[in-house]
């Protein structure tokens, strides 16, 4: 293989550009020239390709987001978009992809495997809910993000012995929730795949007020929401002032934790390694403690288990 094209795609995390710099030199050292796809697939679409060297990727790994920026394209999900995007890729010499980004990206890295540009994915989101990993990359710098959000919000909450609650991002897993959720002491931690009921909180409050707690954290995964009825409920049932807050986008930026800058080389490292084999249709993934891959296939059709110990544990710390 004598060119790779390299893009991001979806939502933007902290460690994209550490995977794309490791892209790049990994695959100038064993010899391929590789281009850059600029906005996703989108880009792939309509052309925005640019050349990319060893000093193209200088001085960005400690950068967040991402400086082959991104997109999400509904274009390429026809089959004349993806004609599109195969066009270009033979027109720039492009004989294989990484893509560097969620499940959209593998399923994009799926349909151009299939006719005939080898692709491997690699897991970057900050929700780390993709099935065929243990972690994505951009998933530390999120909670320690949110982490250190919700400690500014505890100043204020013991200040004036009130209660927080604080929606983190997560879509529809709340592994973001749980572990920031841990790390701040919450009282509480909602997420979507355990079922609860507000009153079940409420009586905990009640049952810590009674050992003398004051002020309260409730950390809610953004596949729950609804924080401002639960901060009303809390307030109305106890009598606590209790503020919603929703942290938002912020939890996709900031520089890079070593983590995330670590994982995000080997990454890009074992993608461009399988490309330089002939090996494509693949998604690169982190189990057991070591760098693994799968076919797209499979590692679309598998289930991430949530940690239910992690909860039992988040619930028993908190009285």
């Amino acid at each position: 293989m004598n060119t790779i094209g390299v893009l991001t795609s979806g939502g933007d995390a902290p460690g994209m550009n550490a995977a794309v710099r490791a892209v790049v030199r990994t695959a100038i050292a064993m010899g391929m020239k590789v281009k850059g796809i600029r906005r996703g697939y989108n880009g792939l679409i309509e052309g925005d390709i640019v050349d990319l060297d060893i000093r193209s990727v200088s001085d960005i790994i400690h950068r967040g987001g991402t400086v082959l920026y991104t997109a999400r394209s509904p274009r390429f999900k026809t089959e004349e978009g993806i004609k599109e995007a195969i066009d270009n890729c033979k027109k720039h010499g492009i004989e294989g992809i990484v893509a560097i980004g969620g499940d959209g990206s593998y399923r994009g890295a799926r349909d151009l495997s299939l006719r005939g540009i080898p692709c491997v994915g690699i897991p970057g989101t900050i929700d780390n809910d993709i099935s065929s990993t243990d972690y994505t990359i951009g998933f530390d710098t999120a909670m320690n993000t949110a982490m250190e959000m919700v400690d500014k919000l505890r100043d204020t909450s013991q200040s004036h012995d009130r209660c927080s609650v604080v929606e983190v991002m997560g879509r529809r897993a709340g592994h973001l929730a749980l572990q920031t959720g841990i790390a701040v002491g919450a009282t509480a931690v909602l997420v979507p795949e355990v079922e609860f009921e507000i009153e079940n909180v409420i009586e905990k409050i009640k049952a810590t007020q009674k050992t003398g707690k004051k002020h309260f954290i409730i950390v809610v995964a953004e596949g729950v929401g609804g924080v401002e009825e639960i901060a009303k409920k809390i307030e109305e049932e106890t009598g606590v002032e209790s503020r919603a807050t929703v942290l938002g986008h912020v939890q996709r930026g900031g520089n890079p934790t070593i983590r995330d800058r670590v994982m995000a080389t080997e990454m890009g490292y074992a993608a461009v390694k399988l490309l330089n084999e002939g090996i494509g249709n693949r998604v690169i993934g982190w189990k057991n403690g070591e760098i693994v891959n799968y076919d797209i296939y499979e590692g679309l059709n598998m289930k991430k288990p949530f940690d239910e110990e992690m909860y039992e544990i988040a619930n028993t710390t908190s009285i």
